[in-house]
């Protein structure tokens, strides 16, 4: 690879590494925060429209 091209190259190839892994970490952690988010939601007696009813209820 000449060397003119070079920066050019491994730059793109490390700015792709970077968002893509700034992506993943972002959904990651924001589905941590819906999953706390809607545990809390349930332990105050909160359901989902597609949870099955328990028995009584």
């Amino acid at each position: 690879m000449g060397s003119s091209y070079a920066f050019y190259v491994y730059g793109s190839y490390g700015f792709a590494a970077l968002v893509t892994i700034a992506v993943t970490l972002w959904t990651w952690s924001d589905g941590r925060a819906r999953r706390k988010e809607l545990a809390a939601l349930e332990a105050a007696g909160i359901r989902r429209r597609s949870a099955r009813p328990r028995d009584g209820e």
